[in-house]
């Protein structure tokens, strides 16, 4: 992440920019070579965007503790910074922020915090003045203490993804109370988790393709790589047409950008999950006992999309959905 970060490989162009799809290839493909690595990689992003879209600045957020206190404050870059994104949400372990002169400190634990030991800043949820608000924090160990013990995944492990303890930790709000989740980016940005996804299953493919390429696959292995080659066309095609309708709206005046994340998001998952199920069937146990990083890209990918919601999410589709005709989709 840090050669990433100081390559300029994570300065990406902007959901809605007219460049959407190179945003996304480039996600996918830093995923394709690690999946944790696209995890972190798309967080990092994902803050650029937010704060460009709460802020007015296209820039990357840097500098926290100098930045002015209006709510809307332009925010700059540092090379070699690492952002994270930390807005999960629990009833068990709330975030709290208060007003102190000159700005917002935060108190609490925060769960789910990938990159806890690593990200030098982050944008998170916390509630102040019980409305759920974005702060911008420079991550300083003394007041931002990543928990030991709380992240024990086998999958996704090295993201680092365990709680942290915040303790009078010096913040800035980021946009207004309510805004994180009522902007259109929301639902762009909730598409570039879906891309990482994508460019990770690609990497689990090459290994059927790799095993058919050589002569060794029998039919039923091909069987399985042509039904694998079907859904992840399917998924790259969503994500392709997905990126030409943010451009054309990109401040989603039509109203459709939460379907449409959760409709490419749930195309995108079920591709994925076929493509693990499919090349396990197709080439057993071996290159999950015998091939190490095959065998870490499996476990990781497997969590990984477990950050969609499964039922949960296409109960959310099918609500949005459930008053129109289906006829729509041949307008489309």
């Amino acid at each position: 992440m840090t050669t990433l970060a100081r390559s300029g490989r994570l300065d990406l162009p902007l959901p809605g920019s007219g460049r959407t799809l190179e945003r996304w290839r480039a996600l996918a493909e830093i995923a394709y070579e690690d999946t944790v690595l696209g995890r972190l990689a798309e967080a990092h992003a994902d803050a650029a965007a937010i704060v460009a879209e709460l802020s007015g600045d296209a820039a990357p957020p840097s500098g926290v503790p100098e930045l002015p206190t209006d709510a809307h404050a332009r925010l700059t870059a540092a090379p070699g910074e690492i952002w994270g994104v930390w807005a999960a949400e629990t009833p068990s372990s709330v975030l709290r922020a208060r007003r102190v002169s000159g700005g917002w400190v935060l108190d609490g634990r925060k769960l789910w915090c990938s990159g806890a030991s690593l990200c030098t800043h982050a944008l998170v949820t916390a509630v102040a003045d019980e409305q759920r608000a974005l702060f911008a924090v420079p991550l300083d160990r003394a007041v931002a203490q990543p928990v030991p013990g709380t992240w024990l995944a086998v999958g996704m492990g090295e993201s680092d993804s365990g709680a942290v303890d915040f303790d009078n930790a010096a913040a800035r709000m980021v946009g207004v109370p309510g805004e994180y989740l009522s902007r259109p980016g929301f639902w762009h940005g909730a598409i570039g988790v879906a891309a990482c996804w994508y460019g990770s299953a690609c990497a689990v493919a090459a290994a059927l393709h790799r095993y058919a390429a050589a002569g060794r696959a029998d039919d039923h292995a091909l069987a399985h790589l042509g039904a694998v080659t079907a859904v992840l066309s399917a998924a790259h095609a969503s994500l392709s047409a997905a990126a030409h309708a943010i451009d054309a709206d990109p401040r989603d005046i039509t109203g459709d950008g939460r379907v449409r994340a959760r409709t490419v998001r749930a195309v995108v998952e079920n591709a994925a999950t076929e493509t693990l199920d499919r090349v396990g069937r197709a080439l057993g146990a071996g290159p999950l006992c015998g091939d190490s990083a095959h065998a870490r890209r499996v476990a990781d990918l497997t969590v990984y999309l477990r950050q969609s919601h499964a039922e949960r999410d296409l109960a959310d589709l099918g609500r949005d959905q459930a008053e129109k005709e289906f006829s729509w989709l041949l307008s489309r």
